[in-house]
């Protein structure tokens, strides 16, 4: 078995022993909070049901969005306001943006064993916010041109009407397929702060923020996914395990043109102060990344951990 969170403080917060300092048991109690919370507000609601969440809960969320945004606003500095810039600008993410090329993925990809991949599939299931449901609450109100290409992405994301292609429903049955379950509690901090920050600028109707994010994802999983099916493969996982890494490693190449063209643009056209917000969700999801990545290669076997 893989020799990783062995012990009570190790399977509880993610760290090694020695370095369980109090800002990492900090941030590790906050994000579980913020995770139950965010879970709850999220879930549908029985009429006439007490409510469940406080005040301090909620402005927590709202204090940890506002801490994500401030950091990427300073790391963004100016963005371009000319939609053909901006567009330009975005897409050097994939390259320049924090977390890319992180070494994490071409090891899983060659080098990671099965129980160390079994792990790293448990915190990214943790750190899924729901892709489908934050694109439905981000579309709500938006410019008709960008809210189409919204449904046309949320549309495969149901598998265009396909309840076996159902990209929320390949997820699950990965996790059935090898037997993986997550409970908050046992998930590393920062995987927990990438699905708060999706979730926290959903509830919070955060949208440009959410465009962005959202952006951000569909421009930089398709190598990262890729690495992940080659090693599930690799390690013999069967089909059905591989399908949802292998469906997003092709499909979101194309779903990410559309996205710039026909979402960024169109709101950086109508209206230009869009640019900073949608640029600074990009940067919150890909620092949010980075910081798992980090945090995995130090837990995991890698050697550049």
């Amino acid at each position: 078995m893989l020799p990783l969170l062995a012990n009570h403080e190790e399977r509880k917060h993610g760290f090694p022993n020695d370095e369980v300092h109090a800002a990492d048991v900090m941030a590790a109690a906050r994000q579980q909070r913020m995770a139950h919370h965010l879970r709850r507000r999220l879930s549908p609601q029985w009429s006439g049901e007490p409510e469940s969440t406080t005040n301090d809960e909620a402005e927590d969320v709202r204090r940890f969005l506002r801490e994500e945004r401030l950091l990427a606003a300073g790391a963004c500095g100016e963005v371009p306001s000319e939609p053909a810039a901006f567009v330009e600008w975005f897409v050097a993410l994939r390259d320049h943006g924090p977390g890319q090329g992180d070494p994490l993925f071409p090891w899983l990809a060659e080098n990671a064993d099965h129980d160390a991949m079994l792990w790293f599939l448990r915190q990214e299931m943790a750190g899924e916010a729901g892709f489908d449901d934050v694109v439905a609450v981000a579309m709500v109100r938006m410019p008709a041109r960008a809210k189409m290409e919204m449904a046309h992405n949320l549309w495969d994301e149901f598998g265009r009407g396909n309840p076996q292609g159902v990209h929320g429903h390949l997820l699950d049955r990965m996790a059935e397929c090898l037997h993986l379950s997550c409970r908050i509690e046992d998930a590393v901090w920062e995987a927990l702060a990438l699905g708060n920050l999706m979730a926290g600028m959903t509830v919070e109707r955060r949208a440009y923020l959410a465009v962005g994010a959202l952006g951000a994802i569909e421009l930089t999983a398709p190598d990262r996914v890729a690495c992940v099916a080659k090693g599930m493969r690799r390690l013999g996982m069967p089909p059905e395990a591989r399908r949802y890494f292998e469906l997003h490693a092709a499909l979101d190449i194309e779903h990410s043109r559309r996205w710039n063209e026909e979402v960024l643009h169109t709101l950086v056209s109508e209206d230009p102060r869009t640019a900073p917000l949608l640029a600074q969700g990009a940067w919150m999801r890909l620092e949010a990344g980075r910081r798992c990545f980090e945090r995995y290669r130090h837990l995991l076997p890698h050697p550049g951990g």
